[in-house]
């Protein structure tokens, strides 16, 4: 068994519903790069980091993955610490390499106002900025322990008005004509 497999296994053994996620986020994020032919490194690297991208939530309280309510000021900055805890699991599995941008930097924005550097535009790596597209949505339209699901037309409407700002706005805009 490689080492992609077990690492989500192992995920969602901790986080069910996490599993059906991952799968999730890398099928939108895989469609959206091929509408957007992007060439096969890429693509490799999507299929590589889309089911690996909140693998560090592994090292996360439980607690506040499962909180009902909205997250306090720490445990929000607890949360915001998973991309960082994921590409350092990742960081010396030589066959895992191509994920680490899909899992270091799926929480960028467009804008600059993302984590966990606060890069923006162009310098988030152009994978991760289509898995922020596709992991935005599947969060959008699942149901979490904090919210209820929004409707697919909510989803929408909120990736096109997150355009430019938290996404990239040409992938917003494949994204929108897929959807």
């Amino acid at each position: 068994m490689g080492t992609a497999l077990k690492l989500t296994q192992t995920l969602v053994l901790r986080d069910p519903d996490n599993a059906g996620h991952a799968a999730r986020v890398t099928e939108i994020a895989l469609r959206l790069a091929a509408a957007m032919d992007v060439g096969p490194a890429r693509l490799a690297a999507i299929k590589a980091g889309g089911p690996l991208h909140d693998i560090g939530k592994l090292e996360l309280d439980r607690a506040i993955l499962d909180k009902p309510g909205a997250l306090d000021a720490d445990e929000l900055e607890e949360i915001r610490t998973h991309p960082e805890l994921g590409a350092r699991m990742l960081h010396g599995i030589r066959s895992l390499r191509a994920a680490l941008n899909c899992v270091l930097h799926h929480h960028e924005r467009w804008d600059g106002g993302g984590y966990p550097y606060g890069l923006g535009g162009d310098a988030i790596p152009l994978e991760a900025r289509i898995l922020a597209v596709a992991d935005a949505y599947d969060a959008m339209t699942s149901q979490r322990p904090y919210r209820a699901a929004r409707t697919r037309a909510e989803a929408l409407a909120e990736v096109e008005r997150c355009a430019g700002s938290q996404f990239d706005p040409q992938i917003a805009r494949v994204f929108l004509t897929l959807a």
